[in-house]
């Protein structure tokens, strides 16, 4: 088996792998980066006949984060493209709320455990614990060779359970272990992340000191929050309050253990720009199964005490007109790197205005360190190559059998020993 990273060897974000096998070719992941703008050819990965060609055979989605996804348009519309079930449905319920939505035209579902086969390639999805739902680790065996792919991945979530099993219980005779290494460069190898547990009850503790409104910025597409969320709202006496979007993404899970807007403590409010999104293109019917529980703009103002509102910017012109913002609080549950760019930047001075406290409850999506050097020791591949990170160039500090490689570059999944006695 032959392996080209495209990008992820210098960066996090904008994953996308390149296997080859018998002549066959299969992709890992086609995201976008960070910073990139999918208008942007230049970012577009060097990919022979990604467009259409008979010995590409699939793309295989590890996750639904765009990081991972983000590019996977440009594959030709005669390309399977292999996601999981559940991140199958999020994005068809995602793609009336967003502007550039995305489904593939040839879709192959999968769940964990399953293998798949393309060609010479055999694919296990893994299921794992990461801030996106249904995200898996993938283990493709072709031409004798076993790569292990480990997605995006962390051990604190609400299915850390995922982790220790993998750890408990390995894949066997990995030759090459494609590790992510995000919180390389952002902490030190002792540090050990808050957990989900943690997250809701600083919820607890916000909404206790809260007088008015509990407004919550957080990702709708982050379950694992979603759930944090609500129990906090539950043991706080407060409804959730969440949007069409929310609402459509939690239905999508297809999950009865998730919350939905049926759920006791939850009510679905429609902002103005998503009843102007669902007039233009005409989808009432996105509104039907969310009608009992339907609040309105002159219901905001008496119930924001005993609210937590999952918040976005845009909805701010809605609480102003609804009046409801005294004594509020406003809560960031995502990564705080955004909060230092031009939008953050812009919702920090808006939140100032009203005269808003800023709070933070959040938790990473990805290991820490120890974590990561748990699941390479449990695997205990012959190569282990860092992706997903900025800082590869220490990864030998922490791992056995470290190999860097650069982007674009194709290499052999046998060790460098292993070619040598096969010529």
């Amino acid at each position: 088996m032959q392996i080209r990273i495209h990008r992820g060897t210098q960066e996090i974000g904008g994953t996308c792998i390149e296997l080859e096998a018998a002549g066959k070719r299969l992709l890992l992941d086609l995201g976008l980066p960070l910073d990139g703008d999918v208008e942007d050819d230049g970012i577009h990965p060097k990919i022979e006949g990604l467009a259409g060609s008979p010995d590409l055979l699939a793309l295989i989605l590890s996750h639904g984060h765009v990081d991972h996804w983000g590019l996977a348009h440009l594959a030709g519309p005669n390309i399977p493209v292999a996601l999981g079930a559940a991140t199958h449905r999020i994005l068809q319920a995602a793609a009336p709320f967003v502007p550039r939505p995305y489904l593939p035209a040839q879709p192959v579902e999968f769940t964990g455990g399953t293998p798949l086969t393309f060609g010479p390639f055999t694919v296990t999805p893994n299921l794992v614990d990461h801030s996106a739902y249904d995200a898996y680790a993938l283990e493709v065996e072709a031409g004798g060779c076993r790569l292990f792919y480990s997605g995006d991945v962390r051990a604190h979530g609400r299915k850390a359970a995922l982790f220790e099993r993998m750890v408990a219980h390995p894949p066997r005779n990995i030759d090459v272990l494609l590790l992510e290494g995000s919180t390389f460069g952002r902490l030190n190898a002792e540090h050990r992340f808050p957990t989900e547990h943690d997250v809701e009850a600083q919820f607890v503790d916000i909404f206790q000191r809260t007088e008015g409104m509990a407004l919550v910025a957080a990702s709708a597409q982050n379950i694992d929050r979603m759930v944090s969320l609500y129990r906090a709202c539950k043991r706080t006496g407060r409804t959730l309050i969440i949007d069409l979007y929310a609402a459509e993404v939690l239905r999508a899970t297809g999950n009865a253990n998730i919350p939905q807007s049926d759920w006791p403590n939850m009510a679905v409010y429609v902002p103005q720009y998503q009843r102007v999104r669902i007039k233009q293109s005409g989808r009432f019917d996105l509104l039907e199964p969310h009608k009992p529980q339907r609040i309105f703009g002159e219901d905001l103002k008496a119930r924001a005490a005993t609210s937590a509102f999952l918040f976005r910017p845009a909805m701010l012109p809605d609480l102003d007109r609804a009046e409801c913002l005294t004594g509020a609080r406003a809560v960031w549950s995502q990564w705080d790197g955004y909060l230092k760019q031009p939008r953050g930047e812009a919702l920090c001075a808006e939140l100032e205005k009203r005269q808003i406290p800023l709070e933070h409850a959040h938790t990473s999506g990805h290991a820490a360190i120890s974590d990561l050097q748990r699941l390479a020791k449990a695997v205990g591949p012959k190569m282990l190559v860092p992706i997903h990170t900025f800082e590869a160039h220490r990864f030998p500090d922490f791992f056995d059998n470290v190999t860097v490689r650069r982007d674009g570059e194709w290499w052999s999944a046998r060790t460098q020993s292993e070619s040598s006695l096969a010529s």
